[in-house]
């Protein structure tokens, strides 16, 4: 009996991994990049909230925030280890554990979604449903930004500035990003 295989458009990489601060477009633009390409979305954080029964706010309240990270590590080398193709998007704060670094640093497809602050304040608003952001969100997202930059930098394989680009451009970039290097490379 002949092999049935799933059908994608040709020439696409196997896997996209986005990055940035969070309100930078990673759950957004992924999900749509993924429907463009036919490979499966995987949101991180989602991952962290079914394996905990709990949502990340709530993580954040019970446990903690060292406990989400443990978590969020085992998520992204879980993910990691599929192989099917897939389009990820990372929760803002993956970066921040040296092991995830590691990991993502093996992986070729890691794109840097990166946005200014304005930009990034005016998509979270008042941080309702971030942990992180409770108080102060622009001094909060101020402090990251400048805590993350250089681990986003570190990590990634290519940037996209995202303060002008409307999300369908976004799109169309992580999508000639994956088309580029049809062997699951992206530059």
């Amino acid at each position: 009996m002949p092999s049935v295989r799933r059908h994608r458009p040709p020439a696409v990489a196997d896997r996209l991994i986005l990055v940035g601060l969070m309100g930078a477009g990673k759950t957004t633009g992924g999900r749509k990049v993924a429907k463009v390409t036919g490979h499966t979305f995987v949101d991180l954080d989602r991952v962290v909230e079914e394996g905990a029964r709990l949502r990340v706010a709530e993580i954040f309240a019970t446990e903690g925030e060292t406990s989400f990270r443990r978590r969020e590590s085992d998520a992204l080398a879980a993910t990691l280890a599929r192989e099917e193709p897939m389009i990820i998007a990372t929760g803002g704060g993956v970066v921040v554990d040296a092991g995830n670094r590691s990991l993502l640093a093996k992986e070729s497809g890691v794109v840097w979604l990166k946005a200014g602050l304005a930009t990034l304040a005016r998509r979270v608003g008042q941080g309702s449903g971030r942990p992180l952001l409770a108080d102060d969100p622009v001094g909060v997202l101020e402090k990251l930004m400048a805590e993350r930059e250089p681990l986003y930098r570190e990590v990634a394989s290519s940037v996209i500035e995202v303060d002008h680009l409307s999300s369908a451009a976004v799109v169309d970039r992580l999508v000639a990003l994956a088309s580029s290097n049809p062997a699951g490379s992206v530059s």
